[in-house]
């Protein structure tokens, strides 16, 4: 899987995460079992989130891109694939 992919899958995980074990601070709050399974997740997210930022900065040297512009272009590909691919 690619970087951004990666870290976009993994973003999914923490938002699932959150939507199934709601606010900590509601109700009875979370088990420490919630606790160490969320942050497991959002550790998983903040790297592929770090690789992706890498990797995207490491070709944008290395082809003499405008890192901003390359990055848009990654995440439009990334979360609108086209159908042909």
């Amino acid at each position: 899987m690619a970087p951004r992919a990666a870290a976009d899958a993994a973003h999914a995980e923490v938002q699932r995460l959150q939507e199934e074990y709601g606010r900590p601070t509601a109700g009875d709050g979370w088990t420490d079992e919630q606790h160490v399974t969320w942050d497991a997740a959002l550790a998983v997210w903040r790297d592929r989130a770090a690789e992706a930022q890498q990797a995207v900065t490491d070709h944008a040297k290395a082809t003499g891109q405008d890192r901003g512009k390359l990055e848009a272009a990654v995440k439009a590909a990334v979360r609108h694939p086209s159908s042909g691919s």
